[in-house]
């Protein structure tokens, strides 16, 4: 394995946050326990618990906005506090796992290794890893050796097991599982080995889970122990295991009849191996994926070489942002497919999920998913299109019931089954949130830019949103400008008003880009009219402090230590305040970032402030939010992350969006520029980032030492864009198909 593209440790994994993942976007499989007591915790994307959400809908409120409006508009700034129907706080559906698969050796075999290798005691060695190239975990120690993986191309999960003895069963009893679930456990022998049932059915639901795994025993003695099956004089053991949700009681036969296809019959030339050949099946689309972008920071090879949970140790290594920005590259594309990654990526150890494992819309997905289009992960575009597309009738119940209007309304919580707004409170009250359809559809239009095309679904998708503002952009100001009211900046406040308020700056800039992208994918009168109406839009205002205010709309207060950075949303990830193109309102942005508190500490706020940072060539302000995470100990032995410091709260986020942070300090581009080497910390003076896809239709190779750059260019379109470094900017012409090498002096 090479140490830049996997993780390991001399330690087994006791805590289940320390398990090794491996996912294929569909099923997720996290390895870990002691020797001798092996554990993969199956989980797969669908499985949310029911909660009484499944039966939620948004308020009706349309026919009361027109009031709510006018009092907001008249200075009465708690009005939106009222603006419900008087529920509950209702969480989305909590996404859990479904059991782990428990393989334990013999009392024997225990004794032989128990512990990992120390030369003073001469105990048997231990070591456990996982490629990230490959997506395999391995766990070896004396008379064991398995591997664990997800396939990508058979969507199950592979575990092939070189042991004697064995005894195998399907445990849901994880940490949290509710009382009065109902559980049935099978087990009988087959003339493969043995086949392994689960089935789980929610309290008070007819909805339920079933679990199948085929034990494939090569060699030895399979028998009975219910509730499962005792291995013995085995040379080796292959587990084939899928998941599925349904409702009522399922016909397990097309599941079990599906593994057994996946195993070569006798006379198959694969028949003595079919591990390999189904990793062999799997190991092409997987690693294709993965190595398409590559980040060489020149680290020392001894800290390259240390396990992770060593190398975290020194968070001013280079060597540990190489193995945190491969980790964040494998983690997210093995979290991505049927659905993108949740706030727990694909993964969870526990039924109790923080904020229900949800995908949470108004900041941590959109983070996790920042890296997709340009370092060449469509997987992940693609499973975030999946998640839109399938709610998109969802979406426009939301415009109707709670605005009265056309179109479509992006809900700020999700549990990938329902896109109703139906999740709100008085001091969350995400269902005023308007801005998060063109936040979730940004990085499909990126996708778009990237690979010269565009997807005919991105483009009706953008359409509904224009409609929506179309109808809900009703009231003006004096001067005749549009306002944005009632208007809510995730999660804040004004320091002076209520969370419902007017013209927030994130809205007024999700609104202008969605209305000038709509017309841009519909070129007509639709477009026409639609720029018409973003024209009329307010402008941002600047506050007393010289900063971009976080509500354009006088008399609103900026309440500066918070978590999220809503209201830079035209920096990033939008180009509308750039230090090109809008050098004041940059200015002023810089300013509101220089002022803005990091509140609770979450890992999303630190890193969203370093991508903001980042397109306004703040290279030390960069290297501060990734040290705040760094030195955080927000990372798990796993590599993946926590929500908070110290290990708090099993979460994807910093994981998933430091490959994003990466890539933005060294390499920026939109249809008509490319910026290079704009926020570049000083720690990381060497480097080569190879595989960047850029907006305007090239793949880029980057090398750079502290004397000079070389970029090479292969544009797949023909192109004069900008080129900016830090010596100014100048045209750059590209052919598509001509390579074009560029050597940089200074950037």
């Amino acid at each position: 394995m090479n140490l830049m593209h996997g993780t390991w440790e001399p330690r087994p994994a006791v805590r289940w946050e320390d398990g090794f993942l491996s996912g294929n976007g569909h099923h997720g499989a996290l390895v870990f326990g002691e020797p001798n007591d092996e554990r993969v915790v199956v989980t797969h994307h669908t499985l949310v618990r029911p909660n009484g959400a499944e039966h939620a809908h948004p308020p009706h409120l349309a026919d009361r906005l027109p009031a709510l409006q006018d009092r907001l508009l008249a200075g009465d700034l708690d009005a939106a506090e009222s603006f419900t129907d008087g529920r509950e706080l209702q969480w989305v559906q909590p996404f859990h796992p479904a059991f782990q698969v428990r393989l334990r050796g013999t009392p024997d075999a225990l004794t032989k290794a128990g512990a990992p290798a120390e030369p003073s005691t001469g105990a048997p060695p231990y070591r456990r890893s996982v490629d990230f190239t490959t997506g395999v975990t391995q766990t070896e120690y004396e008379g064991h050796r398995s591997r664990v993986f997800v396939s990508r191309a058979d969507d199950v999960i592979v575990q092939h097991v070189i042991a004697p003895d064995l005894d195998i069963t399907l445990d849901h009893r994880l940490p949290g599982a509710p009382a009065g679930l109902a559980v049935g456990n099978g087990a009988v022998l087959t003339p493969e080995g043995a086949l392994l049932t689960l089935r789980v059915r929610y309290p008070g639901s007819e909805t339920a889970y079933t679990g199948v795994t085929l034990v494939v025993v090569t060699g030895g003695r399979t028998e009975l122990t219910p509730p499962g099956v005792r291995v013995t004089g085995a040379d080796s053991v292959l587990l084939l295991t899928r998941v599925r949700r349904h409702t009522g009681e399922p016909d397990t036969e097309p599941l079990v009849h599906a593994l057994r296809e996946l195993v070569p019959n006798a006379d198959d030339p694969n028949a003595d191996d079919p591990c390999t050949h189904l990793l062999d099946r799997h190991t092409i689309p997987h690693r294709t994926a993965y190595t398409r972008v590559t980040l060489d920071l020149h680290a020392d090879p001894a800290e390259r070489s240390l396990p992770g949970s060593e190398l975290l140790t020194h968070p001013d290594s280079p060597a540990l942002l190489e193995r945190l920005f491969a980790a964040g590259r494998y983690h997210l594309l093995s979290a991505s497919g049927l659905l993108p990654p949740r706030l727990t990526g694909l993964w969870t150890g526990d039924w109790d999920t923080a904020w229900s494992g949800a995908f949470t819309n108004d900041a941590n997905l959109n983070l996790q998913t920042a890296s997709a289009a340009t370092a060449a992960l469509p997987e992940a575009s693609k499973a975030l299109a999946s998640l839109i597309h399938g709610q998109l009738d969802d979406w426009a119940e939301n415009a109707r019931t709670v605005f009265g209007a056309r179109g479509v309304v992006a809900p700020a919580h999700t549990d990938g089954e329902s896109g109703l707004s139906y999740h709100f409170s008085r001091e969350y009250p995400l269902h005023l949130w308007t801005a998060g359809a063109d936040w979730l559809l940004k990085p499909l239009v990126d996708h778009d830019e990237t690979r010269g095309s565009r997807d005919p679904r991105t483009a009706a998708a953008l359409a509904e949103v224009a409609r929506f503002y179309e109808d809900f952009l009703n009231r003006t100001d004096d001067e005749g400008r549009l306002v944005v009211v009632p208007s809510y900046s995730p999660e804040n406040r004004p320091a002076n008003g209520s969370w419902g308020a007017i013209n927030a700056a994130m809205d007024l800039s999700a609104a202008r880009h969605a209305l000038l992208t709509a017309a841009d994918y519909h070129p007509g009168p639709d477009a026409d009219r639609w720029r018409a109406l973003a024209d009329r839009l307010p402008p941002h205002r600047v506050n007393s402090d010289g900063a971009l205010a976080e509500w354009a709309h006088p008399g609103l207060d900026d309440s500066y230590d918070h978590r999220h950075l809503s209201h830079l949303y035209g920096v990033w990830p939008l180009d509308e305040i750039t230090p090109y193109d809008t050098p004041d309102l940059a200015a002023a942005a810089h300013r509101a970032l220089e002022l803005r508190g990091a509140e609770n500490d979450s890992a999303h706020g630190h890193l969203h402030h370093a991508l903001i940072a980042a397109r306004l060539r703040d290279g030390d302000r960069v290297a501060h939010a990734l040290g705040q995470v760094l030195k955080g100990d927000f990372f798990h032995n796993s590599l993946m992350s926590a929500h908070y410091p110290n290990r708090d709260v099993y979460n994807a986020d910093a994981a998933h969006t430091l490959p994003a942070v990466l890539v933005e300090t060294l390499v920026q581009s939109t249809p008509d520029r490319l910026v290079l080497l704009p926020a570049l910390p000083a720690a990381y003076p060497h480097g080569e980032l190879q595989g960047i896809r850029t907006r305007f239709g090239a793949v880029l190779d980057l090398t750079w030492s502290p004397h000079e750059a070389t970029v090479r260019l292969r544009p797949t379109r023909s192109r004069r864009v900008e080129l900016r470094t830090s010596a100014g900017a100048e045209p750059l012409d590209l052919v598509a198909g001509e390579d074009r090498v560029l050597t940089l002096r200074a950037w």
